[in-house]
């Protein structure tokens, strides 16, 4: 992995922390999920006339990706309903690149160095040092259910994701028809459990919803275009830096307190990533 690959993925990885400090500091997670797809459809479908269509062999994964997405969001907005960002984030994004590692490897035969492996273990294990520092009394289980379900879908779809994306031809037009089904999907979700006056409640936050749908773009299509360069494993790995920005955003701009063992974990982290970096 070149130095300009690593530094673009750490980059998605602070779109990701930011994009979702909006949608826990909205005073509604599923209009907000919502809202965000809307933006990122609309710039999607302002981009799309510029780029040739993906290839006929990545339509597949696109229609998977944007039904398996719907569990996503859905299982993150419960978690977020019942935990703290700085909780359910890191467990969701912790438990994912060890999952993606060995379905990767199972599934795509993508063969990783064993200083790879200690990579990914250490990241893994440090995201989830950052959910630390509570009693086991103060541990919301719901929260950290959804969460765990959270981490399997996002370890589905980044594999999906990743060989799709390989398939298609153009990663930038794989990811914009992405979020056209994702907004389908969750919009259908959305009508069925709010009707349709979640409408009316996402309609003043528009700017919001341009905003984040932008990051969520960003984000994601860095992730998808780095996974044509480099193995989906440590792609997905490397996107899970984004719960050290999660972190200090939820400290900073949700007020969420501080907890011991962040240090350690930071550091377990960077270890994760110089490893990472030398071997790919």
């Amino acid at each position: 992995m070149t130095g300009a690959v690593f530094a673009a993925v750490l980059f998605a990885a602070l779109c990701h922390a930011t994009w979702n400090v909006l949608i826990k500091g909205g005073p509604d997670p599923l209009a907000s999920a919502t809202l965000m797809a809307l933006g990122g459809c609309v710039i999607a479908i302002a981009a799309l006339p510029f780029l040739p269509p993906p290839a006929m062999a990545a339509w597949p994964y696109l229609a998977a990706s944007s039904a398996i997405h719907v569990f996503y969001f859905g299982a993150l907005i419960e978690a977020y309903r019942a935990g703290d960002l700085s909780q359910v984030y890191p467990i969701a994004r912790g438990a994912a690149p060890l999952m993606t590692a060995l379905a990767s490897a199972l599934i795509v035969g993508e063969h990783l160095s064993v200083p790879a492996w200690i990579g990914i273990g250490l990241l893994a294990v440090g995201v989830l040092l950052l959910s630390a520092g509570r009693s086991l009394a103060g541990i919301n289980h719901r929260a950290v259910g959804f969460a765990l379900f959270t981490a399997l879908t996002i370890c589905t779809y980044s594999v999906v994701d990743g060989i799709g994306a390989r398939k298609s031809g153009s990663p930038e037009a794989y990811v914009l028809w992405l979020f056209v089904g994702i907004t389908i999907t969750l919009g259908s979700y959305a009508l069925a459990c709010r009707g349709p006056g979640i409408l009316t409640t996402i309609a003043p936050f528009w700017r919001r919803g341009l905003g984040g749908g932008g990051l969520q773009i960003a984000s994601y299509g860095i992730a998808l275009w780095a996974m044509t360069l480099a193995p989906i494993a440590v792609v997905a790995a490397l996107r899970e830096t984004s719960v050290l920005f999660g972190a200090a955003l939820a400290l900073l701009i949700l007020k969420e307190p501080v907890r011991a063992g962040r240090i350690a974990a930071a550091v377990l982290i960077l270890g994760g990533l110089v490893l990472l970096r030398i071997e790919t």
